[in-house]
């Protein structure tokens, strides 16, 4: 796929301020300073359409960007860490999975994890509830420029593990670095695809 333009839209705080129609979503969310502000930046190709911050937590609205005219790429708050109240953070946290579950034109939510690491609990019961909802997820393991191929390798193979006991099938998956621009022609297909589908209503 090839991105012609990407233009904010707007930022809502509940989902009744989301645009209206039904132009395909693509949503993407993950634990706080999982990258997902250079991620967005790389698939789209616009340094600066998702704001970059050293701030984890810095995302508290849904974020809608319409990409070449036709489908929505948004950028939901992430979840774990942020220094704000917790009444706060948990309005987030009711309004965002109101989104997640009730957003008709939603295609894919991508759940941004960072292959550095071993498996989070935040991570494996968030998409438990996803599964359990039959939400359709794909995973993208970000930042593997940082670590070894045998870092990442080990880490992806312990969530598929992990997930392996209790998933018929493991979600789409991809590795990415947004330094290295990895894995962006493979996401972008991956929604081309994906919206193709949605369009034909199959």
């Amino acid at each position: 796929m090839l991105i012609r333009s990407a233009e904010f839209i707007k930022s809502s705080t509940s989902l009744e301020q989301c645009p209206k129609g039904m132009n395909p979503e693509f949503a993407f969310i993950g634990r706080s300073n999982v990258g997902k502000s250079s991620l967005i930046n790389m698939l789209t190709g616009r340094n600066r359409l998702a704001k970059i911050s050293g701030t984890p937590g810095k995302t508290r609205t849904i974020n809608h960007f319409l990409i070449n005219t036709e489908w929505y790429l948004v950028d939901l708050p992430g979840y774990g860490y942020a220094r704000i109240a917790k009444k706060l953070r948990d309005k987030w946290i009711e309004e965002v999975e109101r989104y997640i579950l009730v957003r008709e034109n939603l295609v894919c939510l991508f759940i941004l994890i960072d292959c550095r690491i071993p498996p989070q609990v935040s991570d494996l019961k968030f998409m438990e509830m996803l599964g359990i909802k039959q939400i359709p997820i794909a995973r993208i393991f970000t930042k593997s420029d940082k670590v070894s191929i045998d870092v990442v390798t080990r880490n992806i193979l312990a969530h598929n593990r992990i997930m392996g006991e209790t998933w018929e099938e493991l979600p789409k998956t991809f590795i990415t670095s947004a330094v290295k621009k990895e894995g962006r022609e493979e996401i972008l297909d991956f929604i081309d695809y994906s919206i193709n589908i949605f369009k034909n209503g199959l």
